[in-house]
């Protein structure tokens, strides 16, 4: 069975995005079609991965951010 349901959908859906009727849709649309049962799970997993990733801006980028606040400040006083 062919369901219409993008990654963008599956991926919504994982972060309780979508509405009541969407959701339903979509379990439905699983439960009758293995593989976008097995597309979800691929994503379902790769997000669990990302969480265990820490991300933090370079050192440089986090003062030129700070200068350009600081230069707006000091231009409206």
């Amino acid at each position: 069975m062919s369901h219409n349901f993008t990654p963008e959908d599956l991926l919504q859906y994982l972060y309780k995005e979508t509405t009541a009727e969407e959701s339903a849709a979509i379990e439905k649309a699983m439960a009758e079609d293995w593989t976008l049962r097995e597309k979800f799970e691929v994503i379902k997993k790769a997000a669990h991965r990302l969480t265990k990733f820490t991300f933090s801006p370079r050192t440089e980028t986090v003062l030129n951010v700070l200068k350009y606040a600081h230069k707006e400040v000091a231009e409206k006083h």
